[in-house]
């Protein structure tokens, strides 16, 4: 067991059942939109975090080498399957409280859809700031608790919940959604500086979404995602952030990894395990992932 605890969808058919077959094509192609803003146009070593099956992995194209981070293996094998294996993917199973990287090593990372299973945010954002080079670029997603869907229902008396208090709210386990200025805070703590916001999802209502061709609401949606500058009032909100106040580090040749239960790196690299030199805990390496979720 991990602490704090993290969400695994080992074994999960997220991709085809959320995504595919879900009916979120519209949120999908939002999503798309505010990424397109907001990401740089090319970068050396992008970091994703909570990649799962890499849905967004190829709107990172502008970044010559991009490392796909999560916890659950399944997910991997299906990104894989979807991106197949090019020395432009690397697969690393792993905690993302326990990032098992160097300080310094990115100049780019995105954490799209996967803030929300954070039972500790702050500590999670504080690991992304440490493993990326100052002045990089950090794409951040969360749910929104200060959303319009829930303000009715709490004026309405149908939620116990207020929709404009800083605590997160567990509406299932190991599922929260944020208040916004929490999460600005927490991202100024770790060390960031924020650039822009978007709102993204205004249309995600299920009836709408049958009557409206989804490519017409994304467009719609795209048009005033800046208004999320001056409020928050969507399920989804992206953030642009840019990491500052830490000395430049120079920059790696390729990926570097460090122990995460240690901290020691580089790590020892054999034909099947990567083993940290230090403490002597070794890692599997198994059809191209990485996995640093426990020492074998």
């Amino acid at each position: 067991m991990t602490s704090p605890p993290v969400c695994n969808y080992e074994g999960s058919d997220y991709q085809t059942s959320f995504w595919d077959q879900g009916g979120r094509a519209y949120e999908d192609a939002a999503e798309a939109i505010a990424l397109k803003h907001l990401l740089p146009k090319s970068g050396n070593l992008m970091l994703e975090i909570g990649a799962g099956a890499g849905r967004n992995t190829p709107r990172y194209a502008g970044f010559e080498k991009i490392v796909l981070l999560d916890y659950s293996r399944t997910q991997l094998e299906q990104a894989q399957a979807r991106l197949g294996r090019s020395d432009k993917y690397v697969y690393v199973a792993a905690d993302a409280y326990r990032l098992p990287f160097v300080d310094g090593l990115f100049d780019g990372a995105t954490m799209i859809r996967t803030l929300h299973h954070m039972a500790d945010a702050s500590k999670a954002l504080v690991q992304v700031a440490r493993v990326l080079q100052s002045n990089s670029i950090f794409i951040l997603e969360f749910a929104n608790k200060q959303n319009f869907k829930a303000i009715l229902r709490w004026l309405l008396r149908r939620q116990d919940w207020s929709p404009f208090t800083r605590e997160p709210v567990e509406f299932a386990a190991l599922n929260f959604d944020f208040h916004p200025r929490a999460v600005f805070d927490w991202l100024t703590e770790a060390g960031f500086s924020i650039e822009a916001k978007r709102t993204v999802s205004h249309f995600r209502l299920g009836l709408l979404k049958r009557l409206v061709p989804f490519r017409w609401l994304a467009a719609l949606d795209g048009f005033i995602q800046p208004t999320g500058e001056w409020w928050q009032l969507t399920p989804s909100v992206f953030v642009r952030a840019k990491r500052v106040g830490r000395n430049a580090i120079p920059p790696y040749n390729g990926v570097v990894f460090r122990c995460p239960e240690c901290g020691t790196s580089p790590l020892v690299q054999k034909e099947a395990e990567i083993e940290c030199p230090s403490c002597e805990r070794r890692y599997e390496v198994r059809d191209g992932i990485y996995d640093f979720r426990q020492p074998i």
